[in-house]
């Protein structure tokens, strides 16, 4: 059969069965008929070659195979368009699952990340304060065991100059023994020019010996502590938290003062403050600092200040003293015991007030202890024989600080172990 013919068959089908749903079935209706062209023809009554069809007739097998094709085609349809949705919304789940468990794994890969960091910069810095803890004391045990060589070496070199003096001294007493006995026995004792030669050397060789022993002795008591000092204060680095806090026994309403110390600076910058005094209202009441290689003197504030130039050595222990006094505004700095530099109208008339703040090593900024301080500002090196007087001292009294007995004299306001000094930040006693 072809084509065109079946599709005849199949719409003649659908329009039986249509008609038949309609009618009922006494009447008798004229039926309209299709030809094999599709065209449908109007009904034709009274005539006797009318059509009429038997509707409970049974499905021919054509008819069955075209109604499962078309339920098939039908069915085929709904699963496909159930699936589709059934697949767009599966889709849009595992889209919304996935976008969460991303979130979700980004959040936690974030902070395992961040506490894995947080560990491991922790136990850098635990690395580093060990490290930096044994590297202080090995540091301290180095400084130590070099001291105690240095004061074997300083003890044994006094013994040799002593032997050598000695020795220098019988040589002299038996040369003058000798040229005054030659006097009497002139032609028979007379020293021959080899022997002469002899002494000569000796001599010599004695003078050599003890200045190599002089110029040991200082080097030794350049890397020692002063004489009479058995502790100091080392502060081993530039730190706005490093410094020491001095608490005096009496007031500090001063009308002159005397100050000196010892210091052994490491390095020192614009401004490196020894030690400071000062008030809620000035800061800069007293003032003792470093400027490269000069010493400076504040008092009353910044602009009354003394300064004397090429002082400081670094590495070396120096003696500075200061002193001012408010009758005449006169002020003057000691470097070793011997006068460097002298000024007047320096705070002229100035009282200097009590209710402050003393410290060695940072610049009193007028807050509060520990606060606000400039690393810039800071002191590194050692110092001791801190002491200072509520009046100015004779030339003769400051250049005895420098000498053998330096921390065996205090002054009455602040004596160098007497004075609670306590240390910050890292600063701390050595011997």
């Amino acid at each position: 059969m072809l084509p065109q013919e079946i599709l005849s068959v199949l719409t003649l089908f659908c329009v039986f069965r249509a008609s038949i749903s309609v009618l009922d079935e006494d009447d008798d209706y004229d039926l309209m008929y299709v030809n094999l062209d599709n065209e449908i023809e109007g009904p034709v009554l009274g005539t006797e070659d009318s059509v009429s069809c038997d509707c409970q007739r049974e499905h021919t097998e054509w008819d069955k195979l075209f109604i499962m094709l078309e339920n098939s085609q039908m069915k085929e349809n709904m699963m496909l368009q159930t699936m589709d949705e059934i697949l767009k919304v599966e889709l849009q789940t595992l889209n919304a699952e996935l976008s969460q468990l991303t979130a979700s794994l980004a959040g936690t890969f974030a902070a395992a990340i961040e506490k894995v960091t947080s560990h491991i910069v922790s136990q850098l810095e635990q690395v580093l304060v060990r490290n930096s803890h044994q590297a202080e004391e090995a540091k301290r045990l180095h400084e130590s065991e070099q001291g105690k060589v240095l004061e074997h070496i300083l003890l044994l070199s006094h013994n040799v100059s002593g032997r050598l003096s000695q020795l220098e001294s019988t040589c002299l007493g038996r040369s003058q023994a000798e040229a005054q006995e030659t006097t009497f026995q002139q032609d028979k004792f007379s020293p021959t020019r080899g022997d002469k030669l002899i002494l000569n050397s000796l001599w010599k060789e004695l003078q050599q010996t003890r200045a190599e022993l002089k110029a040991s002795q200082k080097w030794a008591a350049q890397h020692l502590l002063p004489a009479g000092c058995e502790t100091a204060i080392l502060f081993p680095m530039r730190s706005k938290k490093i410094f020491g806090s001095v608490h005096p026994a009496t007031g500090m309403t001063l009308h002159s003062f005397t100050a000196c110390i010892w210091i052994k600076v490491t390095e020192a910058l614009d401004k490196t403050i020894i030690f400071s005094y000062g008030t809620k209202f000035n800061p800069y009441e007293i003032q003792l600092y470093l400027s490269q290689e000069s010493a400076v003197l504040v008092v009353g504030g910044d602009q009354h200040k003394l300064a004397v130039k090429n002082v400081v050595v670094p590495g070396k222990w120096i003696h500075l003293c200061g002193t001012w006094s408010s009758e005449n505004g006169s002020a003057s700095l000691w470097v070793k015991g011997e006068l460097a530099g002298a000024a007047s109208d320096i705070a002229n008339a100035h009282i200097i007030p009590d209710g402050g703040i003393l410290q060695i090593g940072q610049e009193k900024n007028g807050c509060c202890i520990g606060g606000g301080f400039d690393e810039a500002l800071a002191f590194s090196g050692k110092l001791t024989g801190f002491n200072m007087w509520d009046r100015v001292l004779s030339g003769d009294e400051i250049a005895a600080q420098s000498g053998e007995d330096a921390c065996s004299i205090r002054g009455n306001i602040v004596g160098w172990g007497v004075t609670e000094v306590l240390p910050y930040g890292g600063a701390q006693y050595v011997s």
